[in-house]
């Protein structure tokens, strides 16, 4: 049984920083893609980012190019986001998402029907 598990969220000032984390079971984080996606109220699901398996190939959305970074570490099977210069427009809850089966590319999409597996999420805020 896959289980992801976010961690990591919390309240910032615009400006400042957060370390996501996803640490999985039951699914190899190297295996395939793996994701991070967002949700806002009102808002549908958006992809953040992304990184391949083997080559760690990363993919970002134009929003958060810059300031997020995606990584990975295969020992602790746990995939991260760094978070810098938070906007109050990145509040969000963000959810780790990974990959069954995807050979569409060498960078993986950010796009929600590619992922099979999702976590419960974890809350961002930002103040202004």
């Amino acid at each position: 049984q896959v289980q992801l598990v976010e961690s990591g969220g919390g309240s910032v000032q615009a400006g400042g920083s957060l370390t996501l984390s996803c640490a999985a079971s039951g699914y190899s984080v190297n295996s395939n893609c793996m994701g991070w996606f967002r949700q806002a109220p009102g808002k549908e699901r958006e992809g953040v980012a992304s990184i391949s398996a083997g080559r760690e190939l990363r993919n970002y959305a134009d929003s958060v190019k810059g300031r997020f970074t995606i990584s990975r570490d295969n020992a602790k099977n746990t995939v991260y986001l760094q978070m810098n210069n938070l906007e109050p427009e990145d509040a969000a809850m963000y959810y780790c998402a990974a990959s069954r089966q995807y050979n569409g590319g060498p960078y993986c999409p950010l796009l929600r029907y590619r992922y099979n597996y999702w976590g419960l999420g974890t809350t961002v805020t930002v103040s202004a």
